[in-house]
């Protein structure tokens, strides 16, 4: 048939029923405008119509039927106020451009939609193995401040630059907006690099539609789906959040909820190496500390599917095998600062042993490296993010430093490897900036003491065990950081030896939050007084890479880009 024509309910035998009404009837189609794909990519394609129930409706690519094109009738779910039709796992293989019209007719309306895809080719393999590492919420001020706290400056001059600094095959700006918002969050952002489409805050590997069901939003095929389909590569995912976190979560599994860490736990085992916090989601419910809402204990379930466990520094040292779960707190990892050198034990909360991300990269990189046909593995410094959130520059700067040196790592491999990508980039940016230093050798305190211009004398960092760390995170002349977009706060310029919270939840300004900076000055949010942390801003981020298909990263790009840097340097091809 030509067009494919749904009259009645009857005609395809299926009824679903949708909460809620709309005031005005509008044609939405899945993916969405200017989308693009990697030939041969898996996808799910869907047209609502919402706000009205269809009559009859029709969907061509090129002019040509969908039904007929893609071997397969659509899914038909109408309900009073919301209709669709849905093909699901479907791919397209032209080449180049592809106009999509789709017309809905109901009530005697007649409701058009054009949108347009385009279609990737395949390259020809230029790498082997392909490592993503991604710093969360790592712009451009958090490597500077990274880079200052451990290369220094001398007269103006830096004495070194950080490792992802010295990647110089590609570099690049790269926008984060998704296809909702202009300001997104690392699940929409990461999305963006594993399966190259846009998505919305809160999703991944989705589409959003219209379903309450977060489970049942287009899907478009990632990035360990793809190497493993077409070429049957390793994978690899190691953080130092919880692994059920946003930007980990995103390179394996599909849904419009980041919150749901139970299913997204279970689609880790797509992946060959798992290595971060978050064994909460592992345990079973009865478990003290388990936040399963079942009986499932999926830590013996990797294990049955032939994964070694370790659940520490010492365990994943000795551990072996292909693949490897590695699972180092219930929650997020302890940050480096209290990990590696504060080690205050109420701090680390009975998690004494943990791995740093340095051994995490390396231990990921022996155990994939083993599949001849290569690996992708991505590498997160999550907690960069999160304690940039929480106004703890320092935390975060040591964590810069600890995600830099786990790229150092990768760089030696590739340097033996020769077949390696390496990619780092960020998946948003922070309000977080570098007005000048801080002192207080003149006995001025708080804002006064903030020395900006000719008075920002150089910072008094020192690494006399040249281990890239500062020995002292508050030496006598520090950083003086502001943030562009921040809740009611107190601030004294200072380092905090425990970690605290910024925000002044309630207003209440005399009692809340007072220990974060007794004594230290009232700073008035920016924000909505509901939002208790600092927040993510839309700012571009910077990419560095090296190794073959490095080149393919210059100028600005948008975020979906980075996937096709990626299987690009693969030479992925979908469609054999």
């Amino acid at each position: 048939m030509s067009c494919w024509k749904v009259k009645t309910l009857a005609a395809l035998g299926m009824l679903m029923l949708f909460a809620g009404s709309a005031t005005a009837a509008e044609l939405v189609v899945l993916p969405i405008d200017r989308a693009k794909f990697l030939a041969g990519q898996k996808f799910d394609m869907e047209a609502e119509l919402r706000g009205a129930r269809f009559d009859e409706i029709s969907v061509k690519l090129d002019g040509r039927d969908a039904a007929e094109l893609f071997g397969k009738a659509p899914v038909i779910k109408r309900g009073d106020s919301l209709a669709s039709c849905r093909f699901d796992d479907v791919t397209l293989t032209k080449v180049g451009t592809i106009v999509v019209d789709v017309e809905a007719k109901a009530g005697g309306q007649t409701y058009k939609k054009r949108v347009e895809y385009t279609v990737a080719p395949p390259k020809n393999r230029r790498a082997k193995n392909v490592i993503l590492f991604i710093g969360d919420g790592t712009g451009l001020q958090s490597r500077q401040i990274g880079r200052i706290l451990s290369k220094g400056i001398t007269q103006g001059k830096y004495n070194g630059l950080l490792e992802m600094e010295l990647m110089n095959g590609g570099t690049a700006l790269i926008t984060t907006s998704g296809y909702d918002s202009l300001v997104t969050d690392s699940a929409n952002s990461a999305s963006a690099y594993a399966t190259g489409h846009k998505s919305v805050v809160n999703a991944m590997g989705v589409y959003e539609n219209s379903d309450p069901d977060p489970m049942a939003h287009p899907k478009v095929e990632n990035i360990a789906e793809l190497v493993k389909r077409v070429r049957g590569m390793s994978v690899g995912v190691v953080t130092t959040s919880n692994i059920t976190d946003a930007t980990p979560a995103a390179m394996v599994a599909h849904t419009r909820r980041r919150a749901e860490q139970n299913f997204i736990a279970g689609e880790l085992a797509k992946a060959d190496v798992v290595m971060g916090g978050g064994s909460q989601q592992f345990l079973p419910q009865s478990t003290p500390g388990s936040k399963r809402k079942d009986d499932r204990n999926l830590i013996d379930e990797f294990k049955a599917k032939g994964y070694a466990f370790a659940g520490n520094r010492s365990e994943l040292a000795s551990a072996n095998g292909d693949k490897i779960l590695g699972l180092f707190n219930l929650d997020n990892m302890n940050v480096y600062l209290d990990r590696e050198i504060l080690r205050a034990q109420d701090v680390l909360n009975g998690f004494e042993d943990e791995p740093n991300l340095v051994e995490m990269t390396k231990k990921a990189i022996e155990v994939l490296s083993r599949n001849e046909n290569g690996f992708f593995l991505m590498v997160e410094g999550a907690c960069i993010d999160k304690q940039i959130h929480a106004m703890d520059w320092q935390r975060s700067a040591y964590d810069t430093i600890e995600f830099d040196q786990a790229i150092g790592a990768a760089r030696e491999f590739a340097a033996r490897d020769g077949s390696t990508l390496i990619i780092a980039t960020a998946d948003h940016a922070h309000g977080i900036s570098i007005v000048g230093t801080y002192h207080e050798r003149d006995g001025k305190k708080g804002r006064e003491a903030v020395r900006t211009y000719a008075n920002s004398i150089f910072p008094t960092y020192l690494d006399l065990d040249r281990d890239g760390f500062p020995d002292d995170p508050a030496p006598d002349v520090t950083l003086a950081i502001g943030y562009a977009n921040h809740p009611d706060y107190y601030e004294d310029f200072k380092f905090h030896s425990k970690p605290v919270s910024p925000a002044i939840m309630s207003g209440d300004a005399a009692t809340a939050n007072a220990n974060r900076a007794p004594g230290g000055a009232l700073y008035v949010g920016n924000i909505p007084v509901n939002e208790s942390q600092e927040v993510h801003t839309a700012d571009d981020v910077p990419l560095s890479a090296a190794g073959p298909g490095a080149d393919y990263f210059k100028g600005v790009m948008d975020n979906t880009e980075v996937f096709y840097g990626i299987v690009g340097a693969l030479g992925l091809d979908p469609t054999k």
